[in-house]
Parts: structure tokens; C-alpha cells; sequence
């Protein structure tokens, strides 16, 4: 999983410590590749590492062949109103990523210089 210290948080139902963790065992054979977590900071903060990649394309829909990523709160819930969000669990910081079919490596080194900035 993500550990840095630029992220504080991660959402994925393949961690023990999810809540999702025991449904995803008894529905799923693989939890997938849809990872969410949080950035240190806020909208700013969140917007400026997605500015940073280099290779993972920013879009509002995920699930493609190549590695998306999204920022929900100005994207795919922007008119949703604020508290709303919050009480969604989407804050300010939320990041999205959808894995492609690239090589991991290629995808951890892109999320890691980013993170740097």
C-alpha cells in the first residue's frame, strides 16, 4: 500500500484493516484496482500532486486500460454540496486512482515523483 508521508490515509478493500476487507474476501476473488487515499492537506494539495504525473492521465471516468486518476470532490461530485461530500466520506484531499495495465513500476515511480513535489 501507499506509505509516505505526503499521504495519510488509504481506502482499499484488500487491506486487512479495511472495512470492506471481509465482504471483498467473500465477493471477490482479487479486490481490484481502484484505490483511493488521501493527501496531506486539502483541495490545493491534492489538486497539485495529480498536476505532477507524468504518465497516469487525470479523468473522470475510471476503469480503462491505462492507469486514470481523479480528484471526486472537483470532479465527479463537484455539485454534490459540501457537507453532503463529507458525510460520503469525499473530502477535499481524496485521490481515486483506477490501475491500468502498465507495468506496476512504472506506475508506483510516477505516484512516488509526484508525492515528492
Amino acid at each position: 500500500m501507499i506509505e509516505h508521508p505526503a499521504v495519510t490515509n488509504v481506502m482499499y478493500p484488500g487491506q486487512e484493516e479495511s472495512p470492506s476487507f471481509s465482504i471483498a474476501q467473500k465477493q471477490m476473488k482479487s479486490p481490484g484496482g481502484l484505490i483511493s487515499f488521501e493527501i496531506k492537506g486539502g483541495k490545493q494539495e491534492a489538486q497539485h500532486f495529480m498536476n505532477h504525473l507524468r504518465m497516469i492521465k487525470i479523468a473522470v471516468s475510471l476503469g480503462d486500460a491505462e492507469t486514470l486518476i481523479q480528484h471526486p470532490a472537483t470532479m465527479t461530485h463537484a455539485v454534490v454540496p459540501e457537507e453532503e461530500r463529507k458525510r460520503m466520506g469525499i473530502s477535499e484531499s481524496l485521490i481515486r486512482l483506477s490501475i491500468g495495465l502498465e507495468a506496476w513500476e512504472d506506475i508506483w515511480e510516477d505516484i512516488e515523483q509526484a508525492l515528492e513535489r
